[in-house]
């Protein structure tokens, strides 16, 4: 299994602010849809109510500390914890964490890979990627996106490696 972290941040590693995105890059949102459209998706409980309804195509892994959340929907399990999410997904050969800045910080540790897509802008935020330290990943793809009729930004796809991971190609 190749655990996944994937975000869109800004310069500074903003994410969002008051539960939202500080942007609107279309071509993203369909980057994200196809990476991650099959498998599961592991988020906070405050990542999962920012959606107007459960992302199709896809199982959510929702974690809450609130021992008393439900939620009705048969693409939906709610854990309590970031290990128990993360047990859940094993049979997915490729299960991805979708946030909130909480969630990617504790899943940094076990991550094999990170799409990050690096708007190369600054925002207003309240909530930030984490840094994500030199020393144990690698960058091993990069495509620029220009700023055009349908994005106010530019902005680059960037895929990360763990090096330690046998995923990590020589």
């Amino acid at each position: 299994m190749t655990l996944t972290l994937i975000a869109a941040a800004g310069e500074n590693n903003e994410l969002g602010k008051n539960n939202d995105l500080v942007w609107h890059l279309p071509d993203d949102f369909a980057r994200f849809k196809m990476l991650t459209s099959g498998h599961h998706i592991i988020m906070g409980r405050k990542t999962f109510e920012s959606f107007p309804k459960p992302l199709p195509n896809r199982i959510h892994v929702v974690i809450t500390r609130d021992k008393n959340y439900h939620i009705d929907h048969e693409q939906c399990i709610v854990v309590h914890s970031l290990e128990k999410a993360i047990q859940i997904t094993e049979k997915d050969n490729h299960p991805f964490v979708i946030g909130g800045g909480e969630i990617y910080k504790m899943a940094l540790a076990y991550a094999d890979k990170i799409e990050l897509t690096r708007v190369h802008a600054t925002f207003d935020a309240d909530t930030f990627f984490p840094e994500i330290p030199k020393e144990d990943w690698v960058i091993t793809e990069f495509k620029h996106h220009p700023k055009d009729e349908r994005h106010q930004y530019c902005f680059s796809y960037l895929t990360y490696v763990k090096k330690d991971s046998q995923h990590l190609s020589s």
